[in-house]
């Protein structure tokens, strides 16, 4: 069947794929917009987790102040120069610090929480879950889900992205992997608030 090419053209540019990709993509999909541009993510992100094993050492470091009251500063690294030099790469930049403004996370991701952090926060929870009455094997099943979702809630990375509720941040990072065929790691960040207490 016969694609237009806008179609192509926007699909590509979504994407990050080939003409050809795009166009036998949307032939695939008889001319399926949405169906096609979700095979082609599907691939880009497959592809994406092979990427995060790369090194990722160039970058940008981004700053963002909200009305002079919150300051961000972010690190975000992929593999070379010339994608720390694309728009879409800087967009992607100052995304991440909007978001670490508005949702104040506490670490990048799981792999940043200290054990003693874990340990504390189960033992507050097991305490909690315990005066329950409810039965050891119900009671740990409780603290695990109450671990879990508390960490979830102040790890950037499995935070609902403040512009699009409906994907992690993580997520959004790897579409932007996929899009533009570099590892990206987001590295560090510090966040300040006016009159906050360290």
């Amino acid at each position: 069947m016969a694609v237009d090419i806008d179609s192509i053209k926007r699909l590509k540019d979504l994407t990050g794929v080939g003409l050809t990709d795009a166009k036998k993509a949307l032939e695939e999909s008889k001319g399926d917009f949405d169906k096609a541009l979700k095979a082609m993510r599907q691939k880009g992100l497959t592809k994406a987790e092979k990427r995060g094993e790369r090194e990722a050492r160039a970058g940008v470091i981004g700053t963002y102040n909200h009305d002079n009251r919150i300051g961000v500063i972010v690190e975000v690294n992929c593999e070379t120069d010339f994608v720390a030099r694309n728009d879409i790469f800087k967009d992607l930049v100052k995304d991440i610090c909007m978001h670490v403004a508005a949702s104040n996370p506490e670490f990048v991701s799981e792999a940043d929480i200290t054990e003693d952090k874990k340990k504390k926060v189960t033992q507050e929870f097991s305490e909690q879950a315990k005066a329950s009455g409810k039965p050891k094997d119900v009671v740990d099943k409780i603290v695990d889900g109450q671990v879990k979702k508390f960490f979830a809630e102040r790890c950037l990375m499995d935070q609902p992205f403040v512009k699009n509720p409906d994907i992690t941040v993580g997520e959004f990072v790897k579409d932007h992997v996929a899009r533009l065929g570099e590892n990206i790691v987001i590295k560090r960040f510090a966040r300040i608030a006016l009159g906050e207490v360290a």
